[in-house]
């Protein structure tokens, strides 16, 4: 069925991250061309800095985040949208007292999530 109401996807943590959930909206085996996701991290929560072998399309819904893209820190919030290169190191870390959600695209594709160690 091409629609889905979202309070019935099922949540489920993002170990790696602190205080993070995702919901996955539509999977890589149920559609052509790529997946989509919806992250919700918590004030004070975040996602280590870390890779993928593909490219991210991000919009945010939500909240405000300072994420680090390769040796960049930005700032961004409701209605920002982001492109996130395949291999450039990235990480979430929430800002101010309200949730940051976004929603994430990435193309059907192997994906391996390296998590890097801190410097």
């Amino acid at each position: 069925m091409p629609i889905r109401r979202l309070k019935e996807i099922p949540v489920e943590n993002v170990t790696a991250g602190k205080n993070t959930t995702r919901q996955v909206l539509w999977a890589s085996e149920e559609t052509p061309h790529f997946a989509m996701r919806k992250f919700r991290i918590e004030p004070g929560g975040s996602m280590p800095n870390h890779t993928n072998t593909v490219e991210h399309e991000q919009y945010v819904l939500s909240g405000q985040a300072r994420i680090g893209l390769g040796e960049e820190v930005i700032v961004v919030q409701k209605d920002d949208v982001l492109f996130i290169p395949a291999g450039l190191p990235h990480w979430y870390e929430t800002v101010g007292n309200e949730p940051f959600e976004f929603l994430c695209m990435v193309p059907n594709m192997p994906d391996d999530l390296q998590i890097l160690k801190e410097a």
